[in-house]
């Protein structure tokens, strides 16, 4: 397992107990110097990472693993520090313009130095309202110093937070990425300004951005990427960060670092980020280059499809993986159910609220096996279609459910969460797994601050999303050279920045968007739709546009247009530079009057040289739609917004269960049409089939053989209601799902029956006349 960035294997483990049994008396802290011999565990400086093993020690005590020596005993508990009374005292008071302060300056506060140490813990306990406090993990402090006042203030820099969604969200990373890269995050845990000077809060701050990078790294060997802070939002209105380009990102949720029983009696904070490098973003969310040739797609296995999804998820215990498959199986077999109807059992019912309410069962966590998965089907493609699409998720019936925002035009009418996804399909259209998932709840502070959004960053902007799904596929592309990933978006996705982004990184993922600006073009070509429109045309396709709503499925005839095009940036953000890209006009001729003629203006990374090249981008687009079945699948099917776990934490990491079971369920419909023949035996175990097979055909015997995948397909969703007619063609997700509930039930009597039926019990004495008495 790993713990705080580092493997324990079983052997380890062993090794530390035999350790604290044969030396009743050693101290925590020689024990974890120890540990860290064993594991050579250093940081980039070269020195024993001795307090991050001392937690690790302890989650292993929190698992039942070991169990240490009592603290406060053998010299390792120490008192807290004493400040000397006069400490503090000599900071200046008063009031005056920053540029009577002469000249400000970063003292820092070296090891060993106790007079300047004093002097800082003196002036956070005294003006601090949070006090000196403990910092975490590695640190830097320093006094703030003016040439004719003296003392000012102070100011520290510790160990970031292990999860914070804000941010977590605006890097992207993996949890992979997060345990190998989290180190270069680095926080702003105490800033103290005594005076009342304009402007100078900022100005320190910006003395503390251009200092703290070569401090870090000659005191610890390497250089931090990203800082962060966090404002108590009822204190500070965290003016003077804004005014150092410091970039808003979101909230806290209200939980400590110590709130293991979601007590969120923490004060909600913002949440500011400053880049240190202008990729720290992309850099922070990549993987360990070295280890990316040995983790290469790995081959899914497990007895189960549950266990090829979950089976290796590292939750630091393995009952909880056990237990996170045990509801996976449940939750596919009655999709409809809610949890008790799903698991049955009072206590499985109890155990899954216990596994939601889990501080590590986030949805992060619980995905990050089945992205494996999808990983390695997606390297037995050539080409693979990561459709990226927002839906949201209706709590307004559970009003009491804590930490859901706005998801409507209106404030307080709809409430839920927001789900930005990322789906695999290959060229046939089979939905092959999640690549990436975002999960958030709005603000309800921010809401209604639309009109600010030309005035923001895109970090800082909710259509974010798209880049940051982009980033997570080419985090995939990289271990898995021999696919090609195209990133496909609807119109939302016609983001200036994500098109530059993706030409940034040539060996990255291609990109496929459908238009929605009608952008400048360079050397005063105009503008897209005229540019492209001029045209001629290269050919007619035609393409099937499916049901929506009353609008009935129809085929459509389309004149296709492409053109090489250069685009100039908006007029507001002319500090981007021209791109070049490839557009496919598709225009509907000859349509019905009653429907809206199509029209896509598609533009991609992929070069177009001819006819046949548009057409498979526009065949690419069409897959799209897929993502929208899979969406109505998790809501109806699934039931997701009828989920009630009393808080937004809990409904993650159930969504993340059930979005795994929606995808299986559409995965199943389509593998069924792309291959019907293959034996029924790669989707349903044994029992399923053989009762399937009885039931349907009322013969007590079951075949020999099994039916093939398309047979027993459309005899599970015979049992949601599908008729076969001729009209019908194949089975959708809706009656499948509902079909799978019956199956379970007939599967299970099926067992039964299979074990008390054996050949010594005789024929019962009846007549086998079906119309005896």
């Amino acid at each position: 397992m790993v713990i705080c960035g580092q493997e324990f294997k079983e052997e380890i483990i062993k090794q530390i107990q035999t350790t604290i049994e044969m030396e009743p008396e050693i101290s925590r802290r020689k024990l974890s110097m120890k540990v860290c011999q064993w594991l050579n565990w250093r940081a980039p400086n070269g020195k024993y990472k001795d307090m991050s093993c001392r937690v690790a020690l302890v989650k292993l005590q929190r698992m039942g693993l070991i169990e240490l020596p009592e603290t406060g005993t053998n010299g390792f508990h120490r008192g807290q520090r004493k400040c000397d009374e006069q400490c503090g005292q000599e900071a200046f008071l008063g009031e005056c313009q920053l540029e009577e302060l002469g000249e400000v300056e970063l003292v820092a506060i070296e090891s060993g130095e106790r007079k300047t140490s004093q002097i800082w813990n003196g002036l956070m306990s005294r003006y601090h309202y949070l006090g000196a406090g403990q910092l975490c993990g590695a640190q830097i402090r320093y006094l703030i110093k003016s040439s004719t006042q003296g003392w000012l203030g102070g100011v520290s820099f510790s160990g970031a937070a292990w999860r914070v969604g804000a941010r977590d969200n605006w890097i992207g990373w993996s949890e992979q990425a997060r345990r190998e890269n989290l180190n270069k995050v680095v926080c702003n845990s105490r800033f103290l300004i005594v005076p009342k000077v304009a402007n100078l809060a900022s100005h320190v701050l910006s003395l503390c951005v251009k200092r703290i990078g070569g401090d870090w790294v000659e005191r610890y060997g390497f250089s931090p990427l990203l800082l962060e802070t966090y404002v108590e939002r009822d204190r500070f209105e965290g003016t003077c960060y804004r005014a150092a380009n410091w970039v808003y990102v979101g909230t806290s949720k209200g939980r400590g670092r110590q709130d293991r029983d979601r007590r969120y009696g923490v004060a909600i904070k913002d949440v500011y980020l400053y880049p240190l490098h202008e990729k720290a973003s992309i850099i922070l969310g990549e993987e360990s280059k070295k280890s990316m040739p040995e983790r290469g797609p790995q081959k899914p296995e497990g007895e189960d499809w549950a266990e090829e999804e979950f089976g290796l998820v590292e939750l630091g215990d393995h009952r909880l993986t056990q237990r996170l498959m045990g509801i996976a199986r449940d939750f596919y077999a009655r999709p409809q159910a809610s949890i008790p109807q799903a698991c049955q059992t009072r206590a499985k019912t109890k155990g899954a609220y216990r596994f939601f309410d889990h501080p590590e069962t986030n949805m992060d966590k619980v995905l990050e096996q089945h992205y494996e998965a999808t990983l390695f089907r997606s390297s037995t493609e050539s080409v693979v279609l990561a459709v990226q699409d927002t839906t949201s998720l209706n709590y307004s019936t559970h009003p009491a459910t804590e930490n859901l925002g706005p998801i409507g035009s209106n404030q307080e009418s709809i409430i839920g969460l927001l789900v930005h996804d990322t789906m695999a399909f290959n060229l046939e259209g089979t939905p092959v797994g999640l690549l990436d998932v975002q999960c958030w709840a709005r603000d309800k502070e921010e809401f209604g601050k639309k009109k600010r959004r030309h005035e923001l960053p895109i970090e800082q902007k909710e259509s974010y999303k798209w880049l940051r799904s982009w980033q997570r596929v080419a985090q995939w592309q990289k271990r898995c050279p021999k696919t090609t990933f195209v990133s496909v978006g609807d119109r939302e996705a016609d983001i200036y920045e994500l098109f530059e982004m993706t030409l940034s990184e040539p060996s990255g993922p291609k990109l496929l968007v459908r238009a929605i600006q009608n952008r400048r073009l360079t050397e005063d070509e105009g503008h897209l739709w005229d540019r492209v429109g001029q045209q001629q045309v290269s050919g007619i396709q035609e393409v099937m546009v499916p049901r929506r709503g009353t609008r009935p499925a129809r085929i459509a005839k389309l004149e296709v247009r492409f053109a090489k095009v250069k685009l100039k940036p908006p007029k507001r953000k002319a500090e981007l530079r021209d791109i070049t890209l490839w557009a496919v006009l598709a225009q509907e001729v000859d349509g019905p009057a009653e429907s809206e003629a199509l029209e896509w203006m598609l533009l991609t990374t992929c070069e177009i040289a001819d006819f046949a090249q548009a057409v498979e981008k526009l065949s690419w687009y069409t897959l799209r739609w897929g993502i929208e079945v899979y969406h109505r699948t998790l809501k109806s099917g699934c039931k997701i917004e009828q989920r009630q776990l009393g808080h937004a934490d809990r409904i993650e990491a159930c969504l993340a269960i059930d979005m795994v079971v929606a995808w299986r369920i559409f995965h199943l419909v389509k593998l069924g049409r792309e291959t019907p023949e293959v034996p029924c035996t790669v989707f349903f175990e044994e029992a399923e089939w053989k009762a399937l097979s009885v039931y349907i055909s009322q013969n007590p015997k079951p075949p020999d053989s099994p039916p093939t995948l398309r047979e027993a397909t459309r005899m599970v969703a015979s049992l949601g209601g599908f008729l076969g007619r001729k009209g019908d063609g194949e089975p959708g997700t809706k009656t499948l799902w509902l079909g799978l509930q019956r199956l379970d039930d007939i599967s299970s009597m099926w067992k039964i029956l299979s074990v008390v039926h054996t050949t010594h019990i005789p024929n019962p004495p009846v007549s086998s006349k079906p119309n005896y008495g």
